[in-house]
């Protein structure tokens, strides 16, 4: 039988649960209604440990990719999905087309958009971060205005280290 592991995170956009087991991450979703729910008690391991410092080093604006052991459960497509969207870099963002051409095979849009929206760990495989072809903020589960914050946060941060690289 696996621990579970369980420890909180108090971001700007709201408390976030995050669980491991014994190596690695294995969700992290923001808890959306606090009236009626009981917290579970902390316990925390080392992949929790690491995972609260990255988490507290990226809302700071220090920190870019995150390096975590995942372990996230999903139907061998989704990972796939999930794979792809570890790939698209801070601060940009892809559409649910171009994800599933990067998949090579564009018409699986709403099947990509699906495992996007079953990502159960938020920010770290960095669902935020893919949009309508239209670059309209579509379907996130944690709220459209979580990651539209997300995405203005990173903006902001690329926007500000280009500005001192002028000088």
């Amino acid at each position: 039988m696996t621990n579970k592991y369980i420890a909180y995170y108090d971001s700007p956009i709201g408390k976030i649960r995050i669980t491991a087991d014994e190596e690695s991450i294995t969700t992290l979703y923001f808890i959306l209604e606090m009236d009626g729910i009981e917290l579970e008690p902390m316990l925390i391991n080392e992949p929790l440990e690491k995972c609260l410092e990255q988490l507290d080093l990226y809302f700071k604006g220090e920190l870019r990719e995150f390096d975590l052991k995942l372990n996230p459960s999903g139907t061998e497509f989704q990972k796939k999905v999930w794979k792809e969207v570890l790939k698209i870099p801070y601060g940009k963002t892809k559409s649910y087309l171009e994800l599933s051409q990067m998949l090579g095979n564009e018409k699986s849009i709403r099947a990509v958009a699906r495992a996007n929206g079953e990502n159960k760990i938020a920010i770290i495989i960095p669902c935020h971060r893919v949009v309508g072809s239209d670059k309209s903020l579509t379907g996130y589960a944690a709220g459209i205005w979580r990651k539209k914050w997300l995405l203005d946060h990173e903006a902001a941060i690329v926007s500000n280290e280009r500005q001192l690289s002028l000088f």
